[in-house]
């Protein structure tokens, strides 16, 4: 790792609220099992010095990215196996991260932990091989039972509320600040222009759309990694609460004085934003930055996905998911475009040129123009 690293402080149990608070040169003290992808990547941009982990980075339980992530941009990780010491350290607090895993707080010694390495990943990457196929099938069963208990999604048996955003017969676009979400939705600049789509952020959602200037129409979540900015563009607010009534992002909203509606549903903030344009009468549902396969899931903690089986299967006919869609299509212009481009233009010109006698004297006049401007007359 190098010498030792210090800077400020970030605590937080939440890496996704902690990420809305940290800044260039801050160290961030999280409790996050199994660090995903996306966090990482966010943990670089915004140029964490160091992460201490009260929680296993990578536990060997499945294949998470984030680790490799933060190792790569030179980020030094360590995993402190004390979760009791996790309120030792508050907001504000100074603190260093040195070579052998020593974390000093205020310039007193707190405990060792374990720096991340190469080696210890790679060693976590085997047991996640090991564990993969047992991982799979617990995954599937416990899909199947909340497929029983959740099967109300496919009934309606849930309220939608009316909002003044008309959906009706349009293409709605329901974005996630998921994986590459940014590269997608920079490849659907033209499309967004083009068809204006309504624009609908789930919870941090909202605030990608704001990055390229685009203002959401409405926001839907449990507002906790949205933030106040985004909350406040003018957006419809619509407050993902649990089928018995719960809302957690609620006192947030009131908090800030905002209008707001509810939507109690099972299932996922992105369950409830793809629902929720279904039954507005949505003619087309694009979406971005979506979590849909098996690691996602476990990133985020879920032991199952019936809820987003259910959604997509009633929603599927008009839904398009442009997960990785920039890889798909990547903007530039090849030369033998240009070519075919060309050749299609020219064709109807020579057809009309062989036939037409009038044009064929316009053709003529225009080949001794272009004869006379370069001299080979």
């Amino acid at each position: 790792m190098g010498t030792c690293v210090a800077g400020r402080a970030v605590v937080d149990r939440k890496t996704k609220r902690l990420l809305q608070r940290i800044k260039f040169g801050d160290i961030a003290v999280i409790f996050h099992r199994d660090i995903d992808e996306l966090a990482a990547i966010n943990l670089v941009k915004s140029k964490a010095r160091g992460v201490i982990n009260f929680q296993p980075s990578i536990s060997g339980r499945f294949f998470n990215k984030g680790p490799v992530v933060l190792l790569n941009a030179g980020i030094p990780v360590v995993d402190v196996p004390e979760e009791g010491l996790f309120d030792a350290i508050r907001d504000g607090d100074m603190v260093q991260i040195k070579e052998d895993g020593e974390i000093m707080v205020n310039g007193r010694f707190l405990c060792r932990g374990v720096i991340l390495s190469q080696e210890l990943i790679n060693s976590k990457l085997e047991e996640a091989k090991a564990n993969f196929e047992g991982e799979l099938e617990k995954f599937a069963i416990n899909t199947l039972e909340y497929i029983r208990r959740e099967r109300a999604l496919l009934s309606s048996d849930y309220s939608v509320p009316r909002l003044k955003t008309d959906m009706h017969r349009k293409h709605v676009m329901v974005v996630v600040r998921g994986k590459d979400y940014r590269e997608d939705i920079l490849t659907l600049k033209s499309y967004i222009e083009e068809i204006k789509p309504v624009l609908i952020g789930v919870d941090g959602g909202a605030d990608a759309l704001l990055e390229f200037g685009l203002k959401p129409n409405v926001i839907i979540g449990d507002m906790d990694s949205i933030s106040d900015k985004g909350l406040m563009c003018g957006a419809e607010i619509v407050v993902h609460a649990y089928p018995d009534g719960r809302a957690p992002g609620l006192d947030r909203v009131k908090q800030l004085g905002l209008n707001y509606h509810i939507m109690p549903v099972t299932g996922t903030s992105e369950d409830a934003a793809l629902l929720l344009a279904y039954h507005s009468g949505a003619d087309l549902i694009v979406a971005v930055g979506t979590h849909t396969n098996i690691i996602d899931f476990l990133e985020k903690g879920r032991q199952g996905m019936a809820s987003t089986f259910l959604v997509r299967l009633k929603v599927g006919h008009i839904l398009i998911d442009a997960k990785g869609v920039n890889k798909l299509y990547r903007g530039g212009i090849k030369i033998n475009y240009i070519a075919a481009l060309f050749a299609a233009a020219f064709f109807p010109i020579f057809i009309l040129g062989t036939t037409s006698p009038a044009v064929r004297h316009l053709l003529r006049l225009i080949f001794l123009k272009v004869r006379l401007m370069f001299g080979f007359l």
